[in-house]
C-alpha cells in the first residue's frame, strides 16, 4: 500500500506554526508579514518531509507562478555553477523556481529564447554573463523585472550586481605588498571593465605603500595561459624585473607560472603570484597552488534572487566584494 502523501497540515505540526502561515509563505504572500527566520524553518520542514504543493492550485490561488528566468551564456563556462548554485539556493528559500536559458551569441535566438521564458509568466529576469561585459538586452526584457548579474546595462536601464574590481585589484597587490614585495607587475586583461578596476586597485595598493607605480611593470592582453606565458616572458626580460606579478586570472598565471620556471626561477620563493577569479581548476592544481582573488558568483547570484523579491522599483544595483583565497604561491 502507497505511503500517504505529506499534507500541508503535517508540515504545519512539524514547525509548530499553523496551516495559514504554512500557506502564506509557500504561496509566496507579500501583503502578509512573516520573519525570514520562520520562513527558512517552512521551507526546511518542506524539504525534510517531501512535502509536494500543486504548483497549478498554488499559482490560481495567489495569482502567481513563482518562477524565475535565468538567461546566461554561463553554463557552460568555470563560473557557471557558482552564479547559478547561488540564485537557486535563494530561490529555493523563498519557494521559486529558476528557469535556466543558455544564450547565443545569435541576437534573434536569445530574444526567442526570452520570449520562451516571458510565455510561461516568470515573474522576474536574471541576466548572467561570464565575463564583466556591457550587454544590450532585448526590448521584451522590460515585460518583467530584471537584474544583470556580472554585466551591466549599456543603456542604463536595469540595475546590476557587479564584483568590485578595484578592491579586488587592491587586495591581491596589497597581498604581495605584505610579503614584502616592491617591484610587482601586473599582467592584466584587455578586457576594458574588468581591466580598468583591478588596475585601478592595484595603483592604490602601491601609492598606499609609497611605491612608485612603473608603467614598465603594467602589461595587458587576453585572459589564457598563452598569453600569460608571453607577458611574464616580458616582464622577466627587464633589466629590474619584478618579485611578484599580480595576475588578471588564473589562467594567466599558469601561463605566467611556465615563463618563471623558464627564466630559472622559483615560485614563491623567488617570484610570488597572485590570481584572479579562483577558478578551482586551475588555481588548486597549480603548483604550488595559486593564491587567488575569487570572483563572489554564488553571492551575486543570490542577491539577484534577492533584489527581484524585494523593492526592485528602488534597487539601483550593488557591488559585491570577492576575497582573497590563500594557498601557496604568494
Amino acid at each position: 500500500m502507497p505511503s500517504r502523501q505529506v499534507s500541508m497540515g503535517d508540515v504545519a505540526r512539524h514547525v509548530g506554526l499553523s496551516r495559514s502561515t504554512i500557506s502564506f509563505v509557500i504561496n509566496g504572500r507579500t501583503d502578509i508579514r512573516i520573519a525570514e527566520e520562520t520562513k527558512r524553518r517552512v521551507w526546511e520542514a518542506v524539504a525534510e518531509l517531501g512535502y509536494r504543493p500543486h504548483a497549478g492550485a498554488r499559482s490560481l490561488a495567489s495569482n502567481r507562478t513563482n518562477l524565475l528566468g535565468l538567461v546566461t551564456d554561463i553554463a557552460s563556462s568555470p563560473f557557471g555553477g557558482g552564479i547559478i548554485t547561488g540564485a537557486q539556493r535563494a530561490a529555493w528559500e523563498r519557494g521559486q523556481v529558476l528557469l535556466i536559458v543558455s544564450i547565443d551569441v545569435d541576437a534573434s535566438a536569445d530574444a526567442a529564447m526570452l520570449e520562451m521564458l516571458l510565455e510561461r509568466r516568470i515573474e522576474g529576469l536574471i541576466y548572467a554573463t561570464a565575463g564583466h561585459v556591457a550587454v544590450s538586452l532585448p526590448a521584451s526584457a522590460a515585460e518583467v523585472p530584471v537584474v544583470l548579474v556580472h554585466c551591466e546595462d549599456v543603456d542604463g536601464r536595469y540595475p546590476s550586481i557587479i564584483p568590485d574590481e578595484e578592491h579586488g585589484g587592491y587586495t591581491a597587490t596589497r597581498r604581495l605588498i605584505d610579503g614584502g614585495h616592491r617591484r610587482i607587475g601586473l599582467i592584466n586583461l584587455d578586457a576594458p571593465i574588468p581591466a580598468a578596476g583591478r588596475r585601478s586597485g592595484y595603483e592604490r595598493a602601491l601609492r598606499e605603500a609609497d611605491i612608485d607605480i612603473d608603467p614598465t611593470l603594467i602589461v595587458s592582453g587576453s585572459a589564457d595561459a598563452g598569453a600569460g606565458y608571453e607577458l611574464a616572458r616580458q616582464m622577466f626580460r627587464h633589466p629590474d624585473p619584478p618579485s611578484a606579478l599580480f595576475c588578471g586570472t588564473d589562467r594567466v598565471a599558469m601561463g605566467a607560472f611556465d615563463a618563471i620556471r623558464e627564466a630559472g626561477l622559483r615560485i614563491p620563493e623567488d617570484v610570488a603570484v597572485v590570481g584572479y577569479d579562483d577558478q578551482e581548476i586551475v588555481a588548486s592544481y597549480l603548483r604550488p597552488a595559486l593564491t587567488t582573488v575569487a570572483l563572489p558568483f554564488e553571492e551575486m547570484g543570490a542577491a539577484a534572487v534577492e533584489a527581484l523579491n524585494g523593492d526592485i522599483e528602488a534597487f539601483k544595483g550593488s557591488v559585491v566584494r570577492g576575497s582573497l583565497v590563500e594557498r601557496a604561491s604568494a
